[in-house]
């Protein structure tokens, strides 16, 4: 039998399998309406992206419906919207000037299969590890050469293939500008930029328009309204569409156009598939996607470059802001992509009389404006943090004057300079102050340090309190072990040796900070039982006759894990609260759920939470305990013992507390589980009070019936604090806060409830949201002191 078949006896009748159902092919509503906003938005573009390369303008609307329909059937990013994208006009310009329009098709081909190779062979991942600074370099110098070459469209004019020689055309340009297109682009831009920021509800209902249609279609209508004479769009009929043909020329020259295009592609593809399960993520109130596969994505987007140039179409790749607009519309599947190549295909047939009204300086004029966002002020911000200004600097020279592969190669060329740079520049310094030595390392920390380091160390004499400052992001093993070395040999001669880690804030030895984390993340924790696949460890539970059991040495694992990984990290802190005594500032009431991990959830480390957890994150009110004080006895000891500073009640998703509570029937055996949730019931009795006594979530709504108990019991557990004597007093005296807190497990999101939780009447009505905590705490809503 087979091990995934279900398990027959000798007494079991016979089972007749039902006959296939045929399927149904379903398209969500939301996939429709999204659909239809990225259409509109791709249909100005393809046209205008077409234009700015040189290539006839139908190209563009059949990369268009080819990369919705071919990349989005077989891509692995379903909400990734492919086309010609803005990143490919540079290097598409280029092979049309070098070798003519059938034979950049042909190239378009040759780069597909070689995407198709690559996805084969599963190095998907491999072309992420390119540096971002080159990436975002890539795209501004796109991004400059595009704009620079429409200024002579918007102008009235045509451009030149070279940056360099548009830029030095520039002022005869301007000497002798058409009105009319200067009109026509500037009517553009204004209706491109100033569309989204209608104020006002009816700029809320007209915003979900695309500004990019709302920009072409005016300027269509003002032009057509007006009489302005301009060249217009041209699509000439599908009988005469070129196709594509074999590339001719040099042998390394053809190889490096192949390559170029396939860089270009899939990097940019790759990328956006990153960013759009990021947007994707980050919705709240849409049905879950699937984080994307690369290696699919790559097979996709080289199935969809094939068919594209083979049908005489543009180069595709995942577009940035149609994917957006796909992800921000609601889109819950691939259909959403599909349909707006379907959509493409019939504006394409039947709306060309319409289209060729369009006139060419509109479209120019949004083209430049796509190029000129591709210079992104964040992504100089974040170069500029992470110093790679010159990395981001030379890659967008090198496009701009030397071409997108030159340019590239450049890029990472300085990255790799930079990189060597780093490791081998590392400065180090001694020096004495109060009579205290200061060793300082600034830069990377690496083997080739570790003389130098060695040298600096022992200037600082025995017996002496010695302080290490790392200034840098990286510590080989080399570096580590001298480092480790020399402090247990200064501390064993009587010294002291106090590290400091700028990076994270952590302090090796000393007086703890209660404004800095005292302790490393817990990543020997985060990945002890990573190297087990699940199907090993079922396997590996289950005895000689297949029955499951459960793993007897999985205790002693974790021990094992914890002496090798986490215990060096915190042992010396340990040692402090050991000689210290346990001084927590906060008790924290939680479920005893064994997904809720407080330390982890809460940033905290050994000696910060004082933690009770029981089933449903319960308070029993005063007197009502019934023989069970535990919970009011660690409530008190937290209180006038330990003296806490505030209590924070944690609720959670999927409390199984909160189903059963729902789930209970009157009259049912007294278990101790029933009789433990009958401190639940007031809950319960909260919700029956109506929508206006009802908790919220900010920013979404509550999901169901279990997570809007959840957060009425953690209002009203609050309450049951309150009523206990030593609380009170605390509360009165004002030396103590008290805390609601909302976990949703699936998400991984905390939720704080508003105000300070402890008031009543209106002041409690009010408090009765629970907003989500941002990762910047300063752009989170005022919660209270636990943020």
């Amino acid at each position: 039998m087979s091990a995934c078949a279900p398990p027959r006896t000798e007494h079991s009748p016979p089972t007749t399998n039902p006959p296939p159902r045929r399927r149904r092919f379903r398209v969500a509503s939301a996939d429709v309406s999204a659909s239809v906003a990225v259409f509109l938005i791709a249909l100005p573009l393809s046209l205008g992206i077409a234009l700015a390369t040189g290539a006839p303008l139908q190209a563009g609307l059949v990369a268009a419906a080819v990369g919705g329909i071919v990349a989005g059937r077989i891509g692995g990013c379903p909400l990734q919207v492919s086309g010609p994208a803005a990143g490919l006009t540079v290097v598409t310009a280029d092979l049309i000037h070098q070798y003519g329009w059938r034979a950049t098709c042909g190239i378009t081909v040759l780069a597909g299969l070689a995407q198709l190779g690559l996805g084969c062979l599963k190095v998907a991942r491999g072309a992420l590890a390119v540096s971002p600074a080159v990436v975002h370099g890539m795209l501004a110098g796109i991004g400059i050469t595009i704009a620079v070459a429409q200024v002579h469209i918007v102008l009235g004019g045509r451009p030149d293939s070279s940056v360099l020689t548009n830029l030095r055309a520039l002022p005869a340009q301007l000497a002798r500008l058409d009105p009319a297109a200067v009109v026509i682009s500037a009517l553009t831009l204004t209706l491109l930029l100033a569309w989204p920021r209608v104020p006002g509800s009816v700029g809320s209902l007209l915003r979900k328009v695309p500004a990019a249609l709302v920009a072409v279609v005016g300027a269509t209508v003002t032009a057509a309204l007006t009489g302005i004479t301009l060249p217009r769009v041209d699509l000439p009929s599908w009988r005469s569409h070129a196709l594509a043909g074999l590339p001719q020329g040099p042998v390394l020259g053809i190889v490096a156009a192949v390559l170029t295009t396939t860089l270009v592609c899939s990097v940019q593809s790759l990328l956006g598939a990153v960013a759009v399960d990021k947007l994707a993520a980050g919705r709240t109130g849409s049905a879950r996607v699937g984080r994307s596969d690369l290696d699919r994505e790559l097979l996709g987007q080289g199935a969809a470059n094939i068919v594209s140039g083979a049908l005489g179409g543009l180069p595709v790749a995942g577009v940035a802001v149609r994917s957006t607009a796909n992800v921000n519309s609601g889109a819950v599947s691939r259909n959403s992509t599909m349909l707006h190549g379907g959509l493409v295909v019939i504006a394409a047939l039947l709306l060309v009389p319409l289209l060729e009204r369009i006139p060419l300086a509109s479209l120019a004029a949004l083209v430049m404006a796509v190029g000129i966002q591709m210079v992104s002020l964040n992504h100089i911000r974040t170069v500029t943090r992470h110093r790679e200004v010159p990395v981001y600097a030379a890659t967008t020279l090198g496009v701009v004057c030397l071409g997108v592969l030159q340019g590239v190669l450049l890029g990472i060329a300085v990255a790799v300079a930079l990189a060597l740079h780093r490791l081998t520049h590392t400065r180090i310094t001694h020096e004495e102050r109060e009579e205290v030595h200061h060793v300082r390392v600034r830069g990377q920390l690496t083997f080739l340090a570790v003389p130098r380091l060695s040298r600096a160390l022992h200037r600082v004499p025995p017996g002496t309190r010695a302080v290490v400052e790392l200034d840098g992001s990286f510590m080989d093993h080399a570096a580590y072990e001298a480092l480790q070395d020399w402090r247990s040999s200064h501390t064993a001669r009587g010294g002291s040796a106090e590290l400091k880690d700028h990076r994270t804030g952590v302090r090796g030895a000393g007086p703890p900070s209660s404004t800095v984390c005292r302790c490393r993340p817990w990543t020997p924790w985060r990945n002890h039982r990573c190297d087990m696949p699940a199907a090993a460890v079922r396997q590996d539970a289950a005895d000689t006759t297949g029955a499951p059991r459960p793993d007897i040495h999985e205790l002693a694992r974790g021990i094992s894990s914890f002496q090798r990984n986490t215990a060096p990290l915190v042992r010396e802190e340990l040692a402090r609260l050991a000689r210290e005594g346990q001084r927590p500032s906060q008790l924290f009431l939680t479920c005893a759920d064994s997904r809720l991990v407080t330390s982890m959830i809460t940033a905290s480390g050994p000696g910060d939470l004082f933690v009770v957890r029981n089933v449903g994150n319960l308070v029993p009110p005063p007197g009502q305990e019934h023989a069970d004080d535990s919970v009011a006895a660690a409530i008190e000891y937290a209180v006038e013992v330990l003296g806490v500073r505030s209590i924070t009640v944690c609720g959670h998703s999927g409390c199984g507390a909160m189903h059963a509570l729902l789930a209970a029937e009157p009259g049912a055996a007294p278990t101790p589980l029933r009789r433990w949730l009958r401190h639940g019931e007031p809950s319960l009795a909260r919700l029956a009070g109506g929508p206006p006594r009802r908790p919220r979530l900010a920013p979404r709504p509550v999901a169901d019936a279990v997570e809007e108990l959840s957060l009425a019991n953690v209002v009203q557990q609050l309450a049951h604090l309150r009523a206990h004597e030593s609380v009170a007093r605390a509360l009165a005296a004002g030396v103590l806060e008290l805390h609601g807190m909302y976990f949703h497990v699936g998400e991984a999101r905390a939720y704080l409830l508003g105000g300070e939780g402890t008031g009543e009447g209106e002041a409690e009505a009010e408090a009765e949201v629970f907003h989500e905590v941002r990762e910047d705490v300063r752009e989170a809503p005022e919660v209270g002191s636990l943020v």
